[in-house]
């Protein structure tokens, strides 16, 4: 199960350089379910989503880079390029930054993912975040790759 609140980004952090950061590629298979390939720097993953906004199911399966290759081949719509940032929130939370790259830039999404529903809710977000996009679909990234 995931649950995760998404964000637009106000502004960026100060010393961004100083976070692990992922190169990430995604495409998708099909939207409804979502079914998504992603390769995130040298790993590979295909994922099946469920319905949902804050709170949906979701199953990984490791793939080889062949596969991912093959794959890729097949997705419908445009593949997502983006880079990840790793931002440590507090002892427990992490930030993802995603900044968009080619089409989808200048869009930067940041992404918290919690453990319980109560925590997702009471989670106050840093100044450097935007409006809080967690119930629109067009925020998806399975979305974004069919614009």
């Amino acid at each position: 199960m995931e649950i995760e609140r998404k964000f637009l980004v106000r502004y960026l952090p100060e010393n961004l350089s100083q976070y692990p950061c992922k190169e990430i590629e995604q495409g998708y298979l099909n939207i409804a379910p979502v079914v998504r390939i992603r390769r995130s720097d040298d790993k590979y993953t295909l994922t099946y989503k469920g319905s949902g906004l804050m709170v949906r199911e979701e199953y990984n399966l490791p793939l080889t880079a062949d596969a991912f290759s093959h794959l890729k081949e097949k997705i419908d719509g445009r593949l997502i390029t983006k880079h990840r940032y790793l931002i440590p929130y507090n002892e427990k939370l992490t930030v993802e930054l995603d900044i968009f790259d080619g089409s989808l830039s200048p869009l930067q999404l940041a992404e918290v993912e919690f453990e319980t529903e109560e925590e997702a809710n009471a989670f106050i977000p840093p100044e450097w975040f935007g409006e809080d996009v967690t119930f629109s679909t067009k925020y998806h990234n399975s979305s974004l790759s069919q614009l």
